[in-house]
């Protein structure tokens, strides 16, 4: 096992409208595709069809989407060992789409909010270089699950989404810390500035534009292929799911971030989360 993915495992009830909602205002939407989602298992989901070895903690309910998650996680290749049942019900994501392939998102945790450290300590870390892990789950359990790596010589990544307030111990251990540029700004005055909270190094993900790498000698931004957009939905998932897989596989920070952004770029050109995700092969051929 060479990355090691936690955080959440959602359902994602995705609808197609022609625009978003005002509040109080009711929009006529198309119907309803339930696809298998979350942050934690797409990332887990994008780095294993990228051909690496990954094994997936998280926590989902004992009904039909959990099933469909599981059955997700497993057709790509994702280790689900440490995946346990909950009583709660499977965390559901309610996700609209506009035309122009923008999203927005409302997340019901469910069974993520009970994803703990005796998860963490339930993993057998023999063989893994990578941890990845997002904030759809409690903040214990990944300060946890960092610490934990960090003792144990695994390089730990962090996709701080949402933004919440982190210890400053978890993040001097991350290497990098992986934000959006909305998150970026509002965590500090400048890409530069990200290095002051703590982390040893930060990608800010550029949507189109690719992304910026930021370390102490400096701030390489890294661009993207241009493509048409379908659904961006996933598109941040997948490109931490590749960074861990290039990281692994003894890139260098800049260059796993360039291949991170291909892929993520190759992701919003169809539907859905996991299901948009490219293989190596179609990277490769791209």
């Amino acid at each position: 096992m060479t990355v090691l993915v936690l955080g959440s495992a959602n359902a994602d009830l995705v609808v197609a409208v022609p625009r978003r909602p005002a509040g109080g205002e009711t929009v006529l939407g198309g119907d309803v595709d339930v696809l298998p989602g979350g942050k934690g298992a797409n990332t887990a989901v994008a780095a294993a069809r990228l051909g690496a070895e990954v094994a997936f903690v998280g926590a989902v309910g004992g009904d039909e989407y959990g099933e469909l998650l599981r059955g997700s996680l497993t057709s790509s290749g994702v280790r689900t060992d440490f995946v346990r049942t909950s009583a709660r019900p499977t965390g559901l994501a309610y996700i609209t789409v506009t035309p122009d392939g923008e999203n927005s998102i409302v997340v019901s945790p469910g069974a993520n909010s009970d994803l703990g450290a005796s998860d963490v300590d339930a993993v057998r870390w023999d063989g893994v270089s990578v941890l990845v892990c997002s904030l759809e789950v409690p903040v214990p359990t990944v300060v946890h699950a960092v610490r934990t790596a960090a003792a144990r010589g695994v390089r730990p990544v962090l996709n701080l989404s949402p933004v919440v307030e982190v210890p400053a111990p978890t993040l001097a251990s991350l290497d990098p810390l992986i934000v959006n540029e909305h998150e970026a700004a509002s965590l500090a005055p400048s890409f530069d500035g990200l290095l002051a909270l703590g982390p040893k190094s930060a990608v800010v993900t550029l949507g189109a534009r690719g992304a910026a790498v930021v370390t102490p000698g400096g701030v390489v931004e890294v661009g993207a292929p241009e493509v048409s957009v379908v659904d961006t939905t996933g598109a941040g998932d997948a490109f931490a799911g590749a960074l861990a897989v290039g990281l692994a596989g003894g890139s260098s920070l800049v260059d796993a971030a360039r291949f991170a952004a291909r892929v993520a770029a190759l992701s919003v050109t169809s539907a859905g989360a996991q299901p948009s995700y490219p293989t190596l092969d179609r990277v490769r051929a791209e």
